[in-house]
């Protein structure tokens, strides 16, 4: 091996050590961020409470504890919150939280989620939802329209389609992009050692295809309404949001 191959190598392996070095230090020194989301301690436990409204606007509600298989299958200081909504004309929606831990492989992409459960992802847009908090300010969302098809109990199938409305929130931060979580992540533990407890907030229901839009505007008073109640607003509220 000649000297620059030498020098090339030495120089690999000295990075890959400095890297090693740093997130062993990173690991070591890290301690865990505040939630952006309202979230009580539960003493003996590593999860949080959390709890989404019983009773936004005119919907009752009731609490959905998580399923064995989603216990079994996330880290298990992963935190839930989960509610189903109705309306008087039986209009529902399911509001979903998963907050993280330690563990940050809690939230994954939704990409993968939806996909995995039969839903065709058809299209996607980010939009702005008006919270009345104290302040006010504007909350940016991830829309998506899905599709799918289900058999009725007569055996005959049929499209239907869905509204899926989600954010990544975490302490006065928050954004519709998962892997602009990952980058803010991995830059906050960088830079202050804290690893940001973040949350993945979604609003699901579905509906007769071409209702998409009237179904959205639905769920986004729904958003507006309960959003004061287990979201703490960003500090810079009314400045514009991080994107």
């Amino acid at each position: 091996m000649n000297r620059k191959k030498w020098l090339f190598s030495i120089a690999a392996i000295a990075l890959i050590a400095a890297t090693a070095g740093l997130l062993n230090r990173v690991r070591t020194h890290q301690k865990l961020g505040s939630p952006g989301i309202r979230a009580t301690p539960i003493p003996g436990q590593v999860v949080m409470r959390i709890d989404l409204p019983a009773r936004p606007l005119d919907f009752t509600s009731t609490n959905v504890p998580e399923g064995k298989v989603v216990l079994d299958y996330l880290p298990q200081d992963t935190s839930y919150a989960q509610r189903y909504y109705t309306a008087p004309d039986g209009f529902w929606v399911n509001a979903n939280i998963i907050l993280m831990g330690l563990d940050r492989t809690s939230i994954h992409k939704p990409e993968i989620c939806l996909p995995g459960q039969g839903w065709r992802i058809e299209n996607k847009a980010v939009v702005g939802i008006p919270i009345q908090g104290t302040p006010p300010y504007q909350m940016p969302v991830a829309r998506w329209l899905l599709g799918n098809t289900i058999q009725t109990k007569d055996g005959e199938k049929r499209p239907v389609a869905g509204v899926y409305v989600f954010w990544f929130v975490a302490d006065n931060e928050q954004t519709v992009s998962h892997w602009e979580r990952i980058r803010w992540l991995a830059r906050d533990l960088l830079r202050t050692g804290v690893l940001q407890r973040w949350a993945y907030v979604s609003y699901f229901t579905v509906c007769s295809p071409g209702q998409e839009d009237a179904t959205f505007e639905r769920v986004k008073q729904l958003i507006a309404a309960s959003v004061p109640e287990f979201q703490f607003p960003p500090r810079d509220a009314g400045a514009e949001q991080k994107r």
